[in-house]
């Protein structure tokens, strides 16, 4: 059975429904980023989210409510406590494991082990996290449909996408189910995932204030990702792996690069 989309796509713009009313518009002026650093302490009291890159695709999200999750759990690229929630996107070896450590409540597969599509819609504290199906295509034609999730994280008045191991441009259908994105995480390998062109061209699709990127081996790939999207995007190099971010601080049109990949 087709998933429900969660948003109509109109005109190019976006309108969520009460089950996302707190994922508004991006902020429209820049701001400066404010570094955090890498620990498990309370965030500064104007912040909504903290976002710290461990590695490859791995990022810890820590709420000011409480609440945590760590992106394409592996393992390997972990945090120094465990988090509630792991996403995992696809069943690639640096991207999941069957050895989560006790005390993870919430384990998020991007895809069904029965062939059928992943459905989830977690909530914890003031963290919300929900997937959004798409495919793995082969270098030679080959696809496998819905092996890969999207995972959103809502916090407050902020989004969060993780692309994962996307393979493709989006679909309509894809774009109503995300509805905004103020942060994209994205990953700019330009050669596992997708081209350079086509992560900047979803990243047009998208919209968001913010792109982290992700998931890329050495500096040449990265300066080829930064490359592909348009000049109008300021990019920050932060010295440090976190960085908290509010509705208030947003940058506008911003790509964010951490330390560790």
């Amino acid at each position: 059975m087709l998933r429900a989309l969660t948003v109509w796509l109109f005109a190019g713009f976006y309108t969520m429904p009460a089950v996302a009313a707190g994922c508004f518009p991006v902020a429209g002026s820049p701001a400066q980023v404010v570094p955090a650093s890498l620990a498990a302490a309370s965030l500064s009291d104007d912040a909504t989210l903290r976002l710290t890159f461990l590695g490859h695709a791995s990022f810890l999200i820590e709420t000011a409510g409480g609440a945590s999750a760590i992106t394409d759990y592996n393992g390997f690229n972990r945090a120094s406590f465990p988090p509630d929630i792991v996403t995992m996107n696809n069943a690639h070896s640096t991207h999941w494991t069957d050895n989560v450590e006790p005390g993870v409540a919430h384990v998020l597969r991007g895809w069904s082990a029965g062939g059928g599509i992943a459905e989830h819609d977690v909530v914890v504290d003031d963290l919300r996290v929900r997937n959004v199906p798409t495919s793995v295509r082969g270098r030679h034609g080959q696809e496998w449909a819905n092996s890969n999730s999207i995972f959103v994280f809502e916090v407050e008045d902020l989004c969060v996408a993780h692309l994962g191991h996307l393979h493709h441009a989006l679909e309509d259908y894809h774009l109503a189910e995300l509805g905004v994105i103020d942060i994209l995480l994205v990953p700019a390998d330009g050669m596992w995932t997708m081209p350079h062109s086509t992560a900047a061209a979803v990243v047009d699709q998208i919209r968001p204030s913010v792109v982290v990127p992700m998931h890329y081996f050495g500096r040449g790939p990265l300066e080829d990702f930064l490359a592909a999207l348009s000049p109008e995007w300021q990019v920050i190099t932060s010295a440090e792996p976190s960085v908290e971010f509010s509705r208030l601080n947003l940058p506008f049109r911003t790509v964010i690069v951490l330390p560790g990949s």
